[in-house]
């Protein structure tokens, strides 16, 4: 299923990672069910999200009561609790929700969402972690996405080197083996298409590649 296409969404966990994750989808429009077993942290989000529960959630009757399984997809945010994460992710897969996304506290932890059904399996604050350092070391480097251990997107300060010509003068795939997906100029403005515009002192590169590419420019670093 297309992840653009998920509107509904379950969240189980409400801890900083599960309240950023439940509220930023409530503010885009999307129908969020809340689910923690704290009912003081249930009053807290109750007024920003769809619907919010006081429930356990390894408890499959009270899941099949709340109707779960309708939901297009779930985020397990419980990583200080592993059995009840795992119980979790076993719980909304057999109910046969399309699309899971966990949360985990260590790689045994990713391991074994996986094994029982996971989707996709993060580590928030080692990513967070990771774009921090990244943004730290590298000299032109404004923003940074990593895609996989391979390949990330990143926003980089054009190189003096560049001000004044075009991509197409560059040839950036030829000669970094980078793809560039936009410019975005000093006014915010967005050029998607930008392989005639002619680049100038403040303006940044969205591009995408392998970080071994990357480094080529001195967008990431080892």
């Amino acid at each position: 299923m297309n992840m653009a296409r998920r509107r509904d969404f379950v969240v189980f966990g409400l801890g900083k990672f599960g309240r950023s994750v439940a509220q930023t989808l409530s503010m885009n429009g999307c129908d969020v069910l809340a689910i923690d077993k704290n009912e003081e942290t249930i009053q807290d989000i109750a007024a920003s999200v769809t619907h919010a529960v006081q429930a356990d959630v390894t408890d499959m009757d009270a899941l099949i009561a709340l109707g779960v399984r309708n939901f297009d997809a779930a985020i397990i945010a419980i990583s200080n609790d592993m059995q009840s994460s795992i119980m979790a992710t076993i719980l909304v897969k057999e109910l046969g929700i399309p699309f899971i996304l966990a949360k985990a506290s260590n790689d045994i932890h990713k391991k074994v969402l996986e094994k029982v059904g996971a989707d996709k399996v993060v580590f928030p604050e080692r990513e967070i972690g990771v774009r921090i350092a990244n943004n730290l070391i590298s000299d032109n480097f404004v923003d940074y996405i990593e895609l996989s251990e391979d390949y990330s997107i990143v926003e980089v300060s054009i190189l003096d080197e560049w001000i004044g010509k075009s991509l197409k003068d560059i040839d950036m795939r030829v000669k970094y083996g980078i793809n560039v997906m936009a410019i975005r100029q000093q006014d915010d403005s967005i050029t998607i298409t930008p392989g005639n515009v002619t680049l100038k002192e403040g303006d940044v590169l969205v591009v995408i590649g392998s970080n071994t590419d990357l480094k080529k420019i001195n967008i990431v670093k080892d």
